[in-house]
């Protein structure tokens, strides 16, 4: 079976060049990281006369937990999903903050406009995650890597004891799905769905330590956690909206 769901920072020419590198020892031992996805506002579907709850929900489907997973799952997954990378390995646990400064309007559904997070990986790693969808702020989408012999972008650079820049790019949006068809041609095809699944575990669960304002370790997102990411709808009718979450009164279950 061939999946390949949309983390297109891995069939990208700078990426993929500059983090062989990373695997290589071209900044010594990796000791933090940072990565951010802030920018602005997103559009909204203003609900229409005799529209049912869920219509609107799905409609307006970036604003809701069950559709979107909020923007730390449904966007910064990305970024997330490049430190994962980097590291070759999945966060221990994390601890973080939230909340809804600027999007209060029930417009908005329940979901927060901000988040920072702070994951520890194995062997101590710290990485800084932050993601923000807030008008008139400063912006910055990408990802940045610390080690004992330099820094990299691992979107094209390395500075320190080597230095280096990537040269030249490809559209990783046609890449990937050339990727995924020249794949099946071949007999091969690329399954990046476990990738996929564990990097979007990796945002939920900072999603959960700042929504609720707990530690979350990794071994409770994936194999405690009684919480229950799915809907089963039948029909388009009533389906009240969730409460937005408030730390340290919203429980960790």
């Amino acid at each position: 079976m061939g999946v390949v769901a949309g983390t297109q920072r891995r069939h990208q020419k700078g990426y993929i060049e500059t983090i062989k590198r990373l695997h290589d020892g071209a900044i010594g031992r990796i000791v933090a990281a940072q990565c951010y996805w802030n920018q602005g506002g997103l559009w909204k579907w203003d609900r229409q006369p005799g529209m049912s709850d869920i219509e609107w929900q799905i409609r307006n489907w970036l604003y809701f937990t069950w559709l979107s997973g909020d923007h730390i799952v449904e966007q910064h997954i990305h970024n997330l999903d490049v430190i994962n990378w980097v590291l070759q390995a999945y966060p221990v646990k994390c601890v973080g903050v939230g909340g809804r400064q600027a999007r209060t309007d029930p417009a908005y559904g329940h979901i927060y406009d901000h988040f920072a997070i702070e994951y520890e990986y194995p062997g101590g790693v710290r990485v800084l995650s932050m993601c923000r969808q807030i008008d008139g702020c400063a912006n910055r989408v990408g990802e940045f890597v610390i080690g004992t012999e330099g820094v990299a972008d691992p979107a094209g650079w390395i500075r320190g004891k080597i230095q280096w820049r990537n040269e030249g790019g490809n559209n990783p949006y046609v890449q990937e799905h050339a990727d995924l068809i020249a794949s099946i041609r071949a007999g091969q095809p690329l399954n990046e769905g476990e990738q996929v699944a564990l990097s979007t575990l990796t945002a939920i669960m900072g999603r959960m330590a700042a929504y609720t304002g707990q530690e979350v370790t990794w071994e409770f997102a994936l194999k405690e956690s009684k919480l229950n990411l799915v809907k089963h709808l039948t029909e388009f009718g009533d389906m009240p909206m969730d409460p937005v979450a408030i730390p340290g009164k919203t429980p960790l279950i």
